[in-house]
């Protein structure tokens, strides 16, 4: 997560001295995380209520009938021998993210998901819910008007929902009632976390902090981890440092990698993937069957019957067209892509052939199938 902190600076030229400006480059900030500066889960359990006949169907959703009844009995009410059937409560779980430096009083989004049977939160108001992280402890408390971004109507014959009407957001919805705390300035080390550790770019990036700021100030940990010492003037805080390095920039190295997502037939190669010298050759076998059956009705006035008679048509496609084609020896990512376009595959052929490649031993690169 990038972290956003005023100071003042430590170095009186701008930061983009001695730094190209290379089409690649990316800001130290967008490339790692800052050791203890980072988001909590907040999970909790509440009611949304003042729904149109679309809450939960009591019957089916004994969590909702007993939260109902709690609910209202802390309220005064005493409903535990009578029958309810309201359809306008449902039973939802509430989910938001605690920032980093949270402040107590301030207000956060929330998003709200149906957990029964509930058709649509539209028009709901979530009642007051206490919202806890990991250790069991309360540090916000949401309430307010749900607001969701689909829709569901029907009739008697027809539905149609777009969306998903059981889920909705409350903006500001939660105030933040505990702090986590947490200072910069108490920690001996200062830790980088790369978001995709990788040697080269950790190197990178402590050599540019040290031609910065000084040497001995930034050290290569391991391809994930960039230590970061306090100066020796004792008078320059982490903050002020951070606020510094964070704008220098660095061109992160790339592995050379094929990410395959089957189930979607998405393809993404990185552009150092390279290719061996190899043969290819692809075709499919298509076999098609249409079915256009004919009416034959009797003349008029006759006994005769309707009848359907069937027609089947076969097509067989072998695509004998296609050619042994031969991929050069150490092509760029725009040559390789073009060499399969050539043959006229579609992203699921390419996926097979990419393996193909690889079990061949021709493929330079890490395949990962997600």
């Amino acid at each position: 997560m990038a972290l956003a902190i005023a100071g003042a600076g430590i170095c009186a030229q701008p930061l983009v001295a001695n730094q190209a400006d290379a089409a690649g480059s990316s800001r130290i900030k967008d490339l790692v995380d800052i050791e203890g500066v980072r988001e909590n889960q907040l999970v909790g359990y509440g009611l949304v209520v003042g729904l149109n006949g679309t809450g939960d169907s009591l019957n089916n959703a004994p969590f909702t009938r007993q939260s109902l009844q709690a609910m209202l009995e802390r309220l005064g009410v005493n409903t535990r021998d009578a029958t309810l059937r309201t359809e306008n409560v449902a039973a939802v779980m509430v989910t938001a993210n605690l920032p980093p430096f949270g402040t107590q009083g301030s207000r956060i989004d929330v998003t709200v998901s149906a957990l029964g049977d509930s058709d649509s939160l539209q028009g709901g108001t979530l009642l007051v819910t206490p919202l806890l992280a990991a250790d069991g402890e309360i540090y916000a408390v949401a309430q307010g008007a749900v607001a969701i971004a689909g829709f569901s109507a029907e009739g008697q014959a027809a539905t149609i929902t777009r969306g998903v009407p059981t889920v909705g957001r409350i903006s500001n919805g939660a105030t933040i009632e505990r702090e986590i705390l947490f200072s910069l300035d108490e920690l001996d080390t200062l830790r980088l976390a790369l978001r995709n550790p990788d040697l080269t770019t950790a190197r990178r990036i402590a050599t540019t902090i040290n031609d910065f700021v000084g040497a001995g100030t930034a050290d290569l940990v391991d391809p994930g981890t960039v230590r970061i010492r306090p100066l020796a003037d004792g008078k320059t805080s982490f903050v002020e440092l951070l606020t510094d390095i964070e704008q220098l920039r660095i061109e992160p190295d790339m592995p050379a990698k094929v990410v395959i997502d089957e189930q979607s037939g998405i393809i993404v190669m990185g552009s150092d993937v390279r290719v061996s010298t190899v043969a290819i050759a692809q075709g499919n076998l298509t076999v098609s069957v249409t079915e256009s059956p004919v009416v034959d009705q009797p003349p008029p006035l006759t006994d005769g019957q309707t009848i359907t008679v069937p027609r089947t048509e076969v097509g067989v496609d072998d695509e004998n067209t296609n050619r042994l084609a031969i991929v050069s020896n150490g092509i760029s990512l725009q040559d390789l892509v073009d060499g399969l376009n050539a043959l006229g595959v579609g992203p699921r052929d390419l996926i097979a052939i990419l393996q193909a490649i690889k079990a061949a031993g021709a493929l330079q690169a890490e395949i990962e199938v997600m």
